[in-house]
């Protein structure tokens, strides 16, 4: 199957200021490389070959530091989907994601650019799996981290996510996604989002995971969400990773 993902990149950062004032949140560097080339070589060593990035803040900044992606591997293929000059700014994450579909097939990974994850989950074999499910999604989710005690969804013991559950865990913004998750009742942002619609995931998640068309597994083997200059500071005093 062809294997292609998305990581969302757009964001401000804004409270990685004054850090990403003159760069990216994605660009900062976690252990001697931008954050962002963590995923591109793990997406790379699970068979991806074509990565969609979108950007808008500071975007000229991508393209300048990771090319169009034949550093990262043969037939690797960086695409853009830059909201800032199409729209002015981010479009959100729902906004987002519909206005790249038409750079990506009906199953792709979805990634967010400002997580950093020393073991990740992207295989050919999770792909495949997903696609010959029903599951419309599949969601990784990680213990709450301090940030965000409450958590965002649940999951059963047969892999099933829930918005309403006595243990919630927290989403690591890595998914696998259709396209058809994006298509009315659910979604009716036209599909590329063409008049630039803001609107974040969230919502559509929750309405897709009461429809019974959500999968979630859990993340091992660490995640942290790069969202304070203290979180960086933090990983980048570790040089070692614990074992998944």
């Amino acid at each position: 199957m062809s294997l292609s993902a998305l990581i969302l990149a757009a964001g401000r950062g804004e409270r990685m200021r004054p850090l990403t004032d003159h760069t990216p949140k994605p660009l900062l560097e976690v252990r001697g490389k931008p954050l962002i080339e963590w995923h591109i070589e793990a997406l790379v060593r699970a068979g991806v070959t074509d990565i969609v990035i979108n950007t808008a803040w500071l975007e000229e900044q991508f393209e300048a530091r990771l090319g169009d992606g034949r550093r990262f591997g043969v037939g690797v293929r960086l695409i853009y989907s830059p909201e800032g000059r199409d729209f002015g700014g981010a479009l959100e994450t729902l906004g987002g994601i519909v206005r790249a579909l038409p750079m990506l097939p009906d199953t792709f990974w979805l990634v967010g650019g400002d997580v950093f994850v020393p073991h990740p989950v992207f295989s050919a074999a999770e792909a495949l799996h997903f696609s010959a499910s029903t599951a419309q999604a599949q969601l990784w989710l990680v213990p709450n981290p301090p940030h965000n005690p409450n958590g965002d969804f649940g999951m059963t013991a047969d892999g099933r996510a829930l918005n309403v559950a006595p243990q919630r865990y927290t989403y690591s913004t890595i998914a696998l996604l259709r396209k058809s998750l994006f298509a009315p009742p659910l979604c009716d942002i036209l599909p590329g989002n063409p008049r630039g619609v803001k609107a974040p995931l969230a919502p559509l998640l929750r309405q897709a995971i009461d429809n019974g068309v959500v999968a979630a597994r859990p993340l091992r083997g660490g995640w942290t969400d790069v969202g304070t200059p203290e979180r960086l500071a933090q990983l980048n005093a570790t040089t070692t990773t614990p074992p998944p």
